[in-house]
């Protein structure tokens, strides 16, 4: 039974909300940043990425970054950019892209089900993502962006959660700069409140989609206050933090692709000669090739597009972890060819999330990368069993849009 707790967000006045709506931190470098964040005073990437306000050569784990981070976030509070809610409260967080609507109850959720396993994670941190977010919460005594999480579609509660959307007023209704529309409604009614509680507790697991390092520094801060306290109850503000729970029927996840800067030494025809030992290689056409099932991928190479089927007995069909299309390429293609035995600390490849499109992978290329694949995107099934066999996928294996938006939904530690 997971445990869900309504909490009092401190989030933007409605006037304000299209403008501090942020992406989340990862999603962008600090050049990319500074660009969004230009001309706007109010955008969360002032919070959530605090570099963009200093020196360009500022070390982007340094103190001042994080004393900035915090500097930042009470004048937004001091100003009336925030707002807390005086009632402990859920909200409803719609996201509407290109036609298709995904909709989730924000929450709080419990650190102690994160150390049981009941909300199960499907891929490894790194530690020095981990201590970035970990320091960013302890300086700004606030978990600044909700975790993404989903779980086995429970009509009961979209039910419910429809019903209040018919009969109560939206507090916030923008479309942000990529096309999104995003839809907010605040739960303030304890009878249905506790009726949410009620129906999610036959929720046996949550799943991370998104967010594991966020989620792990979370954990981290209330560990280290645990510890520095003499009768923590356990009832305190830090053990918990806010996420937003979405039905797995309503997501999508999108392909996770990859670029790689050489090859490994080898010249173009050793190289294709030695991906033929475990796939068929065929010349596409001259538009960028788009898998339709994860044994088939597609190369962009000197100027050409190929489809790579993964020959029989390359791959265990019947094995979750090794049967994805990442683990596929990486087992046969990118480890035993291309050299790359760790995807996590390799800095010869990089990852392109599938929402820029294949045109991006040939633009890598031409731009220094020199070789791109694409891939077949992991589904949701696949995630959720894998998660439940305590298994975990190799790195960037989901690409989730459309993103959560940073900014909306703050929880205080204390």
């Amino acid at each position: 039974m997971a445990i869900i707790k309504a909490f009092k967000a401190i989030r933007p006045i409605s006037e304000l909300a299209a403008r501090v709506a942020a992406l989340p931190y990862d999603v962008m470098d600090s050049q990319e940043a500074r660009a969004m964040a230009k001309g706007n005073p109010y955008s969360f990437l002032h919070i959530d990425k605090a570099e963009i306000n200093l020196p360009l050569d500022v070390e982007l784990h340094s103190q001042v970054v994080y004393e900035k981070a915090a500097e930042n976030y009470k004048k937004f509070k001091r100003e009336g950019v925030f707002l807390q809610d005086s009632t402990p409260s859920f909200y409803i967080y719609q996201q509407t892209m290109a036609g298709r609507t995904q909709r989730g109850l924000v929450a709080c959720v419990s650190v102690d089900d994160y150390l049981d396993n009941r909300i199960k994670k499907h891929e490894l941190t790194r530690m020095d993502k981990e201590m970035d977010r970990t320091r960013h919460i302890e300086y700004c005594n606030a978990h600044t962006g909700p975790i993404f999480l989903t779980y086995l579609a429970n009509s009961s509660v979209s039910q419910l959660l429809q019903l209040w959307i018919e009969n109560n007023q939206v507090i916030y209704d923008f479309i942000s700069e990529d096309g999104v529309r995003h839809q907010v409604w605040q739960i303030n009614r304890q009878k249905v409140v506790e009726q949410l509680v009620n129906l999610l507790q036959a929720v046996s697991s949550l799943y991370i989609a998104d967010g594991h390092h966020r989620a792990a520094s979370a954990v981290n801060v209330a560990l280290k206050k645990r510890r520095d306290m003499t009768d923590p109850t356990g009832q305190e503000d830090f053990n918990y933090f806010p996420a937003v729970l979405f039905p797995s029927d309503e997501l999508e996840i999108m392909d996770y692709n990859r670029v790689v800067k050489d090859l490994n030494g080898l010249t173009e025809k050793e190289f294709m000669q030695k991906i033929g030992a475990a796939f068929t290689v065929e010349e596409a056409l001259t538009k960028p090739f788009r898998p339709k099932s994860k044994q088939t991928f597609g190369m962009y190479l000197a100027g050409r597009w190929y489809k790579l089927t993964a020959k029989e007995g390359s791959f265990d069909s019947r094995e979750p972890v090794s049967s994805l299309a990442v683990s596929i390429l990486q087992n046969n293609l990118l480890e035993p060819i291309l050299g790359i035995a760790d995807p996590r600390t390799d800095d010869r490849i990089d990852f392109v999330g599938g929402i820029r499109g294949l045109v991006e992978l040939e633009k890598r290329v031409k731009e220094g990368m020199k070789v791109a694949f694409s891939l077949y995107p992991t589904t949701i099934q696949e995630l959720m069993e894998i998660a439940d066999a305590d298994r975990l996928m190799p790195p960037k294996s989901t690409w989730f849009e459309p993103k959560l938006r940073s900014g909306l939904f703050i929880h205080e530690l204390d």
